[in-house]
């Protein structure tokens, strides 16, 4: 299966866009090359700007250039954007319902090698948690393209997530995306996996192979985590009467338990849950965090075993 780096459906779409709309800007914290928007800056040198290791003075230059007409993407590792910027995202930002788009590069704990401090798993809670402030988290790298061209054309501002390493592409560039609507995958009628992000390939290997077993389940792929397509998360949960999550961030605060406020409001059903557990990462390949993290096919499989238990119990 062909593998590519959601990173790159970010600044191939930012390319594309800057072509028909003098508006586009974009603005890094000397991450140019780890975000993959150098190729932007040598193109558009006019319309990019290196602010240095000082996001929160990017944030605020955001700021200010969205209030000019520009639409400013502010890329840099989402990290260092959600944690060092986070006020002046909330009060200057958000508060303000400015028009400002935010990359989060090297989201999850898939960064691998650079460790807890640069592998972002909280901000999807940080950011879903503001007014205004819609928050999506691509599949892949044709769904990342997609994303980002959709964000410019919405008021307000708009986090992205995207990763470092290479995944696999499970979208066509012809697939429909529809921002604050989900895709069903997959049918079934035992247990519903809803996925976001990288998780999503994994939610679909694990469905392939308990299909063997006699288990059929239906995958759902959520990308915008904020505004949440509550409407399809209901119905799958009525059709099929369990749910497993499975996101590469903190199940705290984050898609899972998004998911579970859906749930628990409007179709109450057992839900089990797939991401990190309380606790930071550390070093190493990204192949053996995911799995010394239990984020992979197999950690799926489980889980949907136990929650069908649930179920008939």
């Amino acid at each position: 299966m062909e593998k590519k780096a959601t990173r790159f459906g970010y600044s191939d779409a930012l390319m594309d866009m800057a072509k028909t709309d003098d508006r586009i800007v974009v603005l890094d914290a000397d991450l140019s090359k780890s975000t993959t928007t150098v190729g932007f800056h040598k193109k558009y040198p006019k319309r990019s700007y290196n602010i240095g290791i000082a996001e929160q003075n990017m944030l605020g230059s955001a700021a200010g250039l969205s209030l000019t007409g520009k639409i400013p993407y502010v890329s840099t590792y989402g990290v260092f954007v959600s944690g060092r910027a986070y006020d002046q995202i909330r009060t200057t930002i958000c508060y303000s319902n400015l028009n400002v788009k935010i990359g989060g590069a090297h989201g999850g704990i898939s960064v691998g090698p650079d460790g807890a401090t640069h592998q972002a798993l909280e901000e999807i809670g940080l950011m879903r948690g503001l007014p205004n402030m819609t928050v999506i988290v691509p599949c892949d790298y044709h769904e990342t393209y997609k994303a980002t061209k959709a964000s410019a054309s919405i008021p307000g501002p708009v986090y992205i997530r995207f990763g470092r390493e290479a995944i696999p592409i499970v979208t066509k560039p012809d697939t429909p995306f529809v921002l604050g609507k989900g895709q069903v995958y997959k049918d079934g009628r035992d247990v519903s996996i809803i996925a976001c992000g990288s998780l999503v390939y994994e939610a679909l290997v694990a469905a392939e192979s308990l299909k063997t077993e006699g288990i059929h389940c239906k995958v759902i792929n959520i990308h915008t985590i904020k505004p949440m397509d509550k409407e399809l998360i209901i119905k799958s949960a009525q059709e099929t009467g369990a749910i497993v999550t499975a996101e590469e961030h903190q199940i705290m605060t984050g898609f899972g338990s998004a998911i579970s406020e859906v749930i628990v409001q409007n179709c109450p059903v057992p839900i089990e849950m797939v991401g990190i557990n309380d606790t930071f990462g550390e070093s190493g390949t990204p192949d053996e965090l995911m799995e010394a993290y239990h984020l992979t096919s197999n950690d799926i499989i489980e889980k949907v075993k136990k929650v069908i238990k649930r179920k008939k119990s």
